[in-house]
């Protein structure tokens, strides 16, 4: 379904870059919005591998093997996780009926190496894509962005 308004921005939705960010970071990418009100949109580049696995950063070496995704080029410092586990995982914010942003990391790593098909559950980013309040919506109107779908998978 393909999106008119500004308005129609909102957690939940999936937008993708045109060929106006060819040459960018944003380059052939597909954005999962998590948040958007007043002060701003946030959302991870769901279709970027980063180029470690979890077990290759010190902090989880202790882990298995697990792929991360390059979210974004805010806060590369740091982890960042959406996942359709609250039976598993406390203190996640709610994006969508069936998605869920951070929660409790030691849980999340527990997760991970506890799941078989824990990549379908899961998803860990390094950084997110952050804009200013209307920011992302010019960048709609202007052509950098299109709508893609309407929930999520």
């Amino acid at each position: 379904m393909r999106y008119k308004l500004m308005s129609d921005l909102k957690a939940g939705l999936t937008i993708k870059s045109t060929d106006s960010l060819v040459g960018s970071f944003f380059e052939h990418t597909s954005i999962l919005i998590v948040k958007h009100n007043e002060e701003g949109s946030i959302g991870f580049v769901t279709n970027k591998t980063f180029e470690k696995s979890l077990h290759e950063l010190i902090e989880f070496s202790y882990s298995k093997p697990y792929p991360l995704l390059d979210g974004g080029p805010v806060d590369r410092e740091h982890l960042f996780v959406l996942h359709k586990r609250p039976d598993l995982i406390q203190g996640g914010e709610k994006i969508t009926n069936e998605l869920y942003l951070g929660g409790n990391m030691e849980q999340v790593i527990e997760a991970i190496n506890n799941l078989s098909d824990g990549q379908q559950e899961i998803k860990l980013f390094i950084g997110y894509c952050g804009w200013d309040a209307g920011e992302l919506e010019g960048e709609l109107k202007e052509g950098s962005w299109t709508f893609l779908k309407d929930n999520v998978k």
